[in-house]
């Protein structure tokens, strides 16, 4: 007979999973109605400052809630499955407390020294936009604590709905702002802090919906028994556990905030263009990398699933149960990256044509189909790094990413101050970084997973799902193309039309072929919800 308790962390993983997903979909939706016009209305030179402010935050950010929120959410995990509940609530007020204190530092960096900071990465016009940013750090902060706390006790609901009031700020307030600047004042860099000023108060009305749950939640929450640990010593292990995480997540921030300044100063220092063609070739290389960067978001849902569920599983010493957890959660990778890395790959001109028919399509489509290609790798980077935290394994994430980054800087640095290849070397830098990294880590995960793990039997199925998918869409766009194209060539309405055929027929084919070849393993659909009931649709299960 199977454990009930054991029935219900299965299900905890997919279901929590599900819902961040669902929330996810409609945040990608939003964010695309605002930076896809975004970056139309700002132009390639404002839309480069915008960009380069969100560096400049991003490692901010890393640095103050990077580990503490994945660390909070193990702790407090492990506390529910031992049944410490007064545990729980101090561990979170600890947290919240160190939360506060690196959000108002932080604020108060962006704020008061917006020209320093712009003036480190070359691009003196964002300052702008990071000090417009300062608010939104200053909200984040107590707002991550407080998605641990409900991560850790795999509720998801309200991560998922502050993220789409977040989002729907950002399009509403954001948008309207930088319409209006550039309308009354013809300066990008100002209305690219307008559209900046959305995400400030998305951040602080997702903190206070996100408040008011947990208050709702504490109500009703159990009363413990147990003692809890002092408050010296859990501020002591959330550090050993967030520190190393931390570190390794700040690398890449860092190395992005380095990689913006080098890219600048290359193009200018080196390769002898001037600052305004500078930030046009960034601004194209970030228009791309808007797109490489959405579906390695979608890994999110999965990685906050995946730590508080093996942490669990663990905490009872069901080590089997973390292992199993942790080949499913490589597997939904693989099913994810690799069609849209391919998808990407193979589309990456059209659809650049497509969503920027402004700007340069042909150096755009190639950066973009070079990126695609670091998706699949960016995507296996996350799914292992949450993997090797949740076993406790949280140094060698930031090992693997350190030896990645540095041989990034090394490649970014000689093709970008080479003039013939130039904003060309970008996109090849950081392929070959994150495949070491994901590479590395693969590697280490098959050699300490308690369980064996065959990297085939994770990633064979769908790559061969993947690359028939992509062959059908290449015939697909290059036939409808052909048909639609007129005197004068392609139109961007008929290019519209051939490329969304395409990606409709290529999805309807890898999914045909994923339950075709059984690609998803009656294992994986144990972690689901209703799972038996959709293996039994799918004839992956046999009928009882």
């Amino acid at each position: 007979m199977s454990n009930p308790s054991s029935n219900n962390r299965n299900n905890t993983f997919f279901g929590g999973a599900a819902i961040l997903a669902a929330g996810l979909i409609i945040v990608k939706l939003i964010g695309a109605f605002y930076k896809i016009p975004l970056g139309n209305i700002l132009g390639e030179a404002g839309f480069s400052d915008f960009n380069a402010s969100y560096y400049i935050y991003s490692l901010l950010i890393t640095v103050s809630t990077g580990g503490l929120p994945v660390a909070l959410s193990k702790m407090i995990s492990e506390a529910n499955a031992q049944g410490r509940y007064n545990q729980v609530s101090k561990t979170f007020r600890v947290a919240f407390t160190t939360f506060f204190v690196l959000g108002t530092v932080s604020f108060c960096l962006m704020f008061f020294f917006p020209k320093q900071l712009a003036g480190l990465i070359n691009n003196d016009q964002s300052w702008y936009s990071i000090r417009a940013l300062a608010p939104a750090i200053f909200f984040l902060c107590p707002l991550s604590a407080l998605r641990g706390y409900f991560q850790g006790h795999s509720i998801m609901t309200p991560t998922a709905v502050s993220q789409i009031i977040e989002a729907l700020s950002k399009l509403v307030i954001g948008l309207s702002l930088a319409m209006a600047l550039l309308s009354a004042s013809s300066n990008e860099s100002l209305a690219a802090a307008g559209a900046i000023c959305g995400v400030s108060v998305g951040c602080g009305l997702g903190m206070a919906y996100t408040a008011i749950c947990f208050r709702a939640h504490r109500r009703e929450a159990p009363v413990g028994s147990d003692r809890p640990e002092p408050s010296r010593k859990i501020f002591r292990t959330l550090l050993q556990l967030a520190i190393p995480i931390t570190l390794g997540s700040s690398v890449i921030g860092l190395v992005n905030l380095i990689d913006t300044g080098m890219i600048y100063g290359r193009l200018q220092d080196a390769a002898g263009f001037t600052e305004l063609q500078a930030r046009s070739l960034k601004g194209v290389f970030d228009q791309a990398a808007t797109l490489y960067n959405l579906p390695s978001s979608f890994m999110v849902p999965i990685t906050a699933s995946i730590i508080p569920a093996v942490s669990a599983a663990r905490a009872v010493k069901n080590r089997k149960l973390g292992a199993q957890i942790s080949e499913t959660a490589l597997r939904t990778t693989a099913l994810l990256a690799i069609p849209a890395g391919v998808g990407l790959f193979v589309l990456s001109e059209p659809i650049m044509r497509l969503l920027y028919p402004s700007t340069d399509v042909e150096l755009g489509g190639w950066m973009l189909s070079i990126l695609a290609i670091a998706v699949i790798f960016v995507c296996f980077m996350l799914g292992c790094n949450a993997i090797l935290q949740a076993h406790r394994l949280v140094t060698i994430p930031m090992v693997t990413t350190i030896i990645g980054c540095v041989i990034k800087l090394i490649i970014n640095y000689v093709l970008v101050g080479n003039r013939q290849i130039n904003i060309h070397g970008a996109p090849v830098s950081t392929l070959v970084c994150f495949a070491i990294i994901a590479i590395l880590d693969l590697i280490i995960i098959k050699r300490t997973l308690p369980r064996s793990l065959s990297l085939t039997r994770a990633f064979g199925k769908p790559l061969i799902s993947a690359l028939v998918m992509g062959l059908a869409v290449w015939a697909v766009y290059g036939l409808a193309s052909s048909f639609l194209a007129g005197p004068e060539g392609l139109s961007n309405s008929a290019n519209a039309i051939a490329t969304l055929l395409s990606v409709g027929v290529g999805g309807v084919i890898y999914l045909v072929l994923v339950v075709a070849l059984r690609a998803i393993s009656p294992q994986d659909l144990k972690f689901m919800p209703k799972g038996d009931k959709i293996g039994r649709l799918l004839r992956i299960t046999p009928a009882k």
